[in-house]
């Protein structure tokens, strides 16, 4: 029985497939009103927000999902994206394989 459930467990982890994400790369503090910083444009307030308690997020149209890579997104603070991942419903988090801009950023 121990062994059927960590087969089933292996196999559902290995034949997890990557999905493709699109939105704008923003943090968990804010989301997608970026108006409290009135004095900053959004970049720069979703860049001052991951300094201190906010994540690194996208934004798809209608959910904020947090993004497993905390580095790489800061380039793309405020921009559209694609991100390739895996997203945990239950977290809401994208565990990111890759990130890169959509045409016209």
């Amino acid at each position: 029985m121990r062994i059927t459930f960590l087969a089933v467990a292996l196999a559902a982890a290995i034949g997890a497939k990557a999905d493709t994400f699109t939105g704008v790369i923003t943090d968990t503090m804010c989301g997608t009103n970026h108006e409290v910083m009135k004095d900053h444009l959004p970049d720069q307030c979703i860049k001052m927000c991951t300094k201190g308690q906010a994540s690194y997020a996208l934004y798809d149209g209608s959910m904020v999902m947090k993004l497993s890579d905390q580095k790489t997104p800061a380039k793309f603070a405020a921009r559209r994206v694609k991100i390739t991942g895996t997203l945990d419903h239950k977290s809401k988090m994208i565990k990111v394989s890759s990130i890169e801009p959509v045409d016209g950023n």
